[in-house]
């Protein structure tokens, strides 16, 4: 078992004077010592058992035979905090037995610093207590305050402190307090019995004094004296001042001094105390303004200021003083100045009061009366604004001097005439402003005395333009506070918010303020409201506002149908910050598309409530759709079948304004078909043979979107209604239908039922749908086909089969040709006759054997007769007899004569 050791040579007390002894030192180690008395047998082991932290300790005395152990020494963790001690028995069969136990307290750490404060809301009576102390390990139930109240001491218990931090509001005002001390007490209640430890005392003792109160009821009172008994007052004492002789004053002395006016606060200024301090023995004559003593001082009047009991203020003690200058204005004449008041309320400690008395605030007099005087009486030989205040103060003891604060600050005017014009305590009541333009507003208000402009002061200040930073600020004209006799204020800004305040005034005296009233203008609102669409879902809202005009936000607002509440309202999208740009902008993105949307901007100023303008700052606009997606294109039978898709699943196209679909095919025709909303497939009859750019278009009142454009190229039509128009023996005419787009068609013929070795005849190419093919054979038979192309493709072939004519002669070869035939015919039928008649006049031709006969039919056979012979008949009938060929001639009924 560890045993944990402190320094021995401490200090320590004693808590239990039992034989089992434990003490707690001043170190915090507890102390336990074994006695003879609890020593049953030097064979058994003793044993120490510590609780109250969050484990438990064992501590085992040494061994021992006649002398005791040394005492077990234990460093506690916890300062405050209550142990339990246990003295245990271990016989030798290891069995614990518990014999004794004590209970005993530790010490909390001390404070280490402690700082005392005026408490705000009662300087009289309350001050804020801090103190700083360690707070690891350091348990304490209640702080002992100790400390001297005057002349008796007091103490007391308090545990309300939080974080180190307490209010005490029941101090006597005006009392010095010293010697304050603070201890942090530790209490622990075990076996009905408490314990009470208290911390030392390590801070240096503080001291501090309570504000007195103020005294009561401040009055003055005005005494014009006639001239006569100044004079008679004056002559009295020529060289001295307004007092009198010493030996008339009073007993007690009035001490008076002046001070820089900078250093005496107004009474609209908050003290803080700590940063005057006063004393009774620093008091000491000064140089008075002129306005107060005389032009020249004599060493005769050391003390010029001093108590005196007139006999008309015999039941009140009474301080009197008058000055003597020599006017500035002959006709003026002094007047007397009666200030009286009441002491402060009790119970207040103090030790006099304080005057003070300023003119035309450039010059002012500090005097210091006694406690026991309630009244001062000064002569006032100058002209012009005066202001008073008493003050009670306290400085007995050895804490510092303390003023109470002003209750009360009395003003007046003492005109070159003698006029004695009061303060005014009225301030106008029942005021409010009437906003007449967006520049310019008239104030109104009720109250005792004339109204008129001259006798009121109106304080205007903008609070929007202190809201602002410098650098961002719209308005300039009311930045600070702005004074005027004119109920109209002018030079306005619409859109702010100003505040007014109204004096009324007598004379140089201002009375007391009005309640202050806010009024805002409505601004006129922005212009020149821009949309510019970034797509389908985006939009950029751009304004301006006018030059002159002030807010605090544009508020950007939308109007749609909402499709999730199924409701249409005005909602709040976005709020910008003014600044001093004349031109804002924002963008609105996540927009549905082809919706309908109208959107307003708001000027919205400072104040409460905010005023807006205006609602006729909108501007509607459609969304453009969302381009669809073509999925599906498939042409047949001369018509594409189209079909796509619009958004995501969740698009609702029942509240859109999406208007109809236009599917557009593009090619050498441009082919439109529209759709409605509700359908998104199309039917597009083509003709066949282009190449089409096609797309589909969602269309809006005021927008479209087209789709990613897909390429559709259709194969040619092959030609219909082929006929062969006119035939000839060399070539023949082909005429066809031409369906869908061609650029050209391609005509080939092959003569029918020719083999490899026929040749080919190259195929003719027409842009036409009719052509010519020439260079045929004449009555032959030809297979012809037509292949129509369309951007470099082909269509399938259209056939026909076609027939030259047989050769027709021209008619001049006909003639020669009919007469060569009858001539040929008719030389036959001379041949044939000569060959009947040959025999028959065979005799005849030997009779006549003139002439010599030629055998035609033998020539003839032989191929001896010449060519020529044969083209006339005449030329054979030359070669014959004339008795012969004459008998041919009337054989034929020719008479050749």
């Amino acid at each position: 078992m560890a045993v944990v050791r402190c320094m021995y040579g401490a200090s320590s007390s004693r808590q239990n004077a039992a034989p089992f002894q434990v003490t707690v030192r001043d170190d915090n180690c507890i102390v336990v010592s074994l006695e003879e008395s609890d020593v049953v047998s030097s064979s058994f082991v003793y044993v120490v058992k510590i609780t109250g932290e969050s484990k438990n300790y064992f501590f085992q005395f040494e061994e021992f035979n006649s002398t005791l152990p040394s005492p077990v020494v234990f460093n506690a963790s916890y300062h405050g905090l209550y142990y339990i001690v246990t003295l245990m028995v271990v016989n030798s069969n290891m069995v614990s037995k518990p014999v004794r136990s004590i209970t005993v307290l530790t010490k909390p750490f001390p404070i280490s610093s402690v700082s005392i404060y005026d408490y705000k809301p009662s300087p009289e009576t309350g001050v804020l207590f801090e103190i700083q102390y360690p707070e690891k390990y350091n348990v304490f139930t209640r702080v002992n305050i100790s400390y001297w109240e005057g002349k008796d001491y007091r103490t007391m218990l308090y545990k309300d402190f939080f974080k180190g931090k307490t209010v005490f509001n029941h101090w006597l005002p005006g009392i010095c307090y010293s010697n304050i001390t603070f201890q942090l007490v530790s209490e622990a209640t075990f076996n009905k019995s408490t314990l009470v430890e208290y911390s030392g005392v390590r801070h240096e003792p503080k001291q501090h004094r309570t504000v007195p109160y103020p005294p009561r009821n401040i009055s003055v009172q005005i005494v014009h004296m006639n001239k006569n008994n100044w004079e008679e007052h004056s002559g009295n004492f020529p060289e001295e001042s307004f007092m009198g002789p010493q030996d008339v004053i009073g007993q007690d002395k009035l001490t008076h001094f002046s001070n820089d006016p900078t250093e005496i606060p107004s009474a609209n200024t908050s003290y803080a105390w700590p940063d005057y301090y006063y004393n009774s023995t620093d008091y000491t004559t000064t140089s008075q303004p002129y306005w107060w003593t005389n032009e020249a001082d004599s060493s005769e009047s050391e003390d010029e200021f001093v108590n005196v009991v007139p006999s008309e203020y015999e039941s009140t003690s009474t301080a009197s003083m008058s000055g003597k200058l020599t006017p500035e204005t002959p006709s003026f004449l002094p007047v007397q100045m009666v200030l009286s008041w009441l002491p402060p309320k009790p119970p207040t400690a103090f030790d006099g009061f304080h005057i003070n008395i300023e003119r035309e605030e450039n010059s002012t007099e500090f005097l210091t009366v006694g406690e026991d005087t309630h009244e001062f009486i000064a002569e006032l030989k100058e002209p012009g604004k005066y202001k008073l205040s008493v003050t009670t103060f306290s400085s007995s003891g050895s804490c510092e001097i303390r003023r109470s604060q002003s209750a009360k600050t009395l003003s007046f005017y003492i005109s070159p005439t003698g006029e004695w014009i009061e303060e005014l305590t009225e301030k106008p009541q029942h005021v409010s402003v009437t906003v007449l333009s967006s520049t310019t507003a008239l104030m109104s208000w009720t109250s005792s005395q004339d109204s008129s402009s001259n006798n009121m002061i109106v304080s205007v200040v903008s609070l929007t333009c202190q809201k602002q930073k410098e650098s961002q600020r719209l308005e300039k004209h009311y930045c600070t506070e702005v004074n005027s006799s004119n109920s109209i204020i002018e030079n306005l800004v619409p859109g702010a918010q100003c505040q007014v305040v109204i004096y009324l005034r007598k004379g140089p005296l201002v009375g007391p303020p009005s309640d202050p009233v806010t009024f805002a203008i409505v601004p006129t609102g922005i212009k020149d409201l821009m949309l510019y669409p970034l797509g389908p879902t985006a939009v950029i809202l751009s304004w301006n506002r006018p030059y002159l005009g002030v807010c605090k936000k544009y508020v950007v607002e939308m109007f749609y149908f909402n499709p999730s509440t199924m409701t249409s309202e005005w909602t709040t999208y976005y709020e910008i910050a003014a600044t001093v740009s004349l031109t804002a902008s924002v963008k609105i993105p996540n927009l549905l598309p082809a919706w309908y949307y109208n959107f307003r901007v708001t000027m919205v100023t400072w104040g409460d409530p905010e005023l807006s303008c205006c609602d006729s700052s909108t501007i509607s606009y459609i969304t453009a759709p969302v381009s669809p997606e073509i999925i599906s294109v498939e042409y047949f039978n001369h018509l594409l079948y189209v079909s796509w898709t619009y958004g995501d699943d969740g698009t609702d196209l029942s509240h859109s304004r999406m208007l109809h679909w236009m599917v557009i095919a593009e090619g050498k025709k441009k082919i439109k078909k529209s759709v409605t909303r509700n359908v998104m497939t199309a039917v597009l009859s083509l003709p066949p043979g282009d190449i089409y750019n096609l797309s589909v278009t969602a269309c809006t009142e005021r927008g479209s979107n087209t789709s990613t454009p897909q390429i559709v190229k259709l194969e040619p039509a092959p030609p219909k209604s082929l006929f062969a128009v006119n035939k000839t023996q060399t070539s023949v005419t082909l005429l066809w239908v031409e369906e869908g787009v061609a650029d050209f068609f391609e005509v080939f013929c092959q003569q029918a039922g020719s083999g490899q070795e026929t040749k080919l005849q190259e195929p003719v190419t027409v842009s036409s749908h009719v052509v010519t093919i020439s260079s045929l054979l004449p009555a032959t038979s030809y297979n012809c086909s037509v292949t129509t192309f369309s951007h470099n493709s082909p269509s399938v072939p259209t056939f026909i089969a076609v027939s030259t004519m047989v050769t027709e002669m021209n008619p001049n070869i006909v003639v020669i040709s009919v007469l060569a035939i009858l001539s040929i015919l008719l030389i036959g039928l001379l041949l044939v006759t000569l060959v009947v008649l040959r025999r028959k006049h065979l005799q005849m031709a030997r009779e006549c054997g003139a002439g010599t006969f030629v055998n035609f039919a033998s020539l003839e056979r032989d191929g001896k007769l010449p060519y020529n012979w044969r083209r006339s008949v005449f030329a054979f009938l030359t070669l014959l007899p004339s008795c012969l060929w004459t008998d041919y001639l009337l054989a034929f009924y020719i008479n050749p004569w």
